[in-house]
């Protein structure tokens, strides 16, 4: 495992920031936590890799809040597309059909 961040699939929408973290506090130091709210995943970063990886390997398929939860190292966010050229030439061809 490369990284120490994971990501943390299959939550319950009322779990909050404080109880991922202290579910995940046991198994190591806990950077950081952010849930996307309203997605039902978020992200824990933990100190280390070996930390991360033991995390994984503990909680992985573990029921929390009724739900199990699919915990995997995080992937780079992919970088998003700037639709804005496609949008004015769309613009520039729709104006043009209208003449």
């Amino acid at each position: 495992m490369q990284g120490s961040k994971l990501y943390v699939g299959n939550l319950s929408y009322s779990v909050t920031n404080e109880q991922l973290e202290e579910l995940f506090a046991n198994q190591g130091t806990v950077n950081s936590v952010n849930i996307i709210e309203g997605k039902g995943f978020g992200f824990v970063e933990m100190s280390s890799s070996e930390e991360a990886q033991s995390a994984m390997d503990a909680l992985n398929n573990t029921e929390f809040n009724g739900r199990p939860l699919k915990i995997d190292e995080a992937r780079p966010q992919k970088p998003r597309r700037d639709f804005s050229d496609n949008r004015n030439r769309r613009d520039f061809r729709d104006n043009r059909k209208r003449f």
